[in-house]
């Protein structure tokens, strides 16, 4: 195959949880501009139906759903929906996820419950349900988000939220079992751990620890769209198909010595 052949997603069909604002968004236009159909889905209809808008001026097909990721009939529900559309479903990004600020001292344990339910419950509900028809498709690539604060502590100025941390740590540990559970059904299970991207969840973040945090980051600046892009589609591709249970930083050299 030639080397740009082995990126080109035509005819593919991804679903990405959170897809409607933020990083989701940001994965799902490159997606799409590599060719692949996309499914964006979170519990904000209007975002997701904004982004799909976007999406189809790039020439692809794309959908845009209601869905809680924690709720099982939601999840059943857009993966129906992708099969009835497109007939299979061969990328899931896994970005939906919520977050906390609050001092370990002082969580309240429904605050805490929350964020695990969104980031590891809402993850593992959706690889069983799409990874189930991979398994019959007998391929698929599912790319889970962590980050680089599931990677050790994080300095309370700039990121106080433990179950946060937890949860993105336990996604790295999850994408390697379920990579050794699956890699006999042809199914590549990776992970990705973005630094800091200006979205709405690291507003307050960059804007009031913003010096401090770029101290830290080795290539002096945050992530901007092309970066992430560039990740996604490289491990929803066949340029992948010999990497699993993987992760991978896009922190600009954050993680180094994080």
């Amino acid at each position: 195959m030639s080397l740009l052949s082995l990126f080109d997603l035509s005819g593919k069909t991804a679903i990405v949880t959170g897809g409607g604002y933020g990083l989701g968004r940001i994965m799902a236009m490159g997606l799409a501009e590599a060719g692949s159909n996309v499914i964006v889905c979170s519990r904000k209809l209007e975002k997701c139906e904004e982004t799909a808008h976007d999406l189809t001026k790039l020439g692809i097909k794309a959908l845009a759903i209601q869905c809680d990721v924690t709720r099982e009939q939601d999840v059943d529900r857009v993966v129906s929906r992708a099969l009835k559309e497109f007939q299979r479903i061969d990328t899931l990004v896994n970005n939906a996820g919520r977050t906390w600020g609050s001092a370990p001292e002082e969580f309240k344990l429904e605050d805490w419950k929350k964020v695990i339910d969104v980031n590891i419950h809402g993850t593992f509900l959706f690889s069983q349900k799409a990874g189930r028809e991979m398994i019959r498709q007998q391929e698929g690539k599912i790319i889970s988000v962590s980050s680089y604060a599931g990677l050790g502590g994080t300095d309370p100025e700039c990121l106080d939220g433990i179950p946060y941390n937890t949860s993105k740590g336990a996604l790295i540990v999850f994408t390697k079992d379920l990579a050794t559970k699956w890699a006999r059904y042809n199914i590549n299970v990776n992970c990705i751990a973005p630094g800091w991207f200006p979205t709405k969840m690291t507003k307050w973040a960059l804007e009031n620890k913003g010096d401090l945090i770029l101290k830290r980051i080795l290539i002096k600046r945050f992530g901007d769209p092309d970066d992430l892009k560039g990740a996604v589609v490289f491990l929803s591709s066949r340029a992948s198909d010999y990497i699993t249970g993987q992760l991978l930083c896009i922190d600009g050299g954050l993680t180094v010595w994080h």
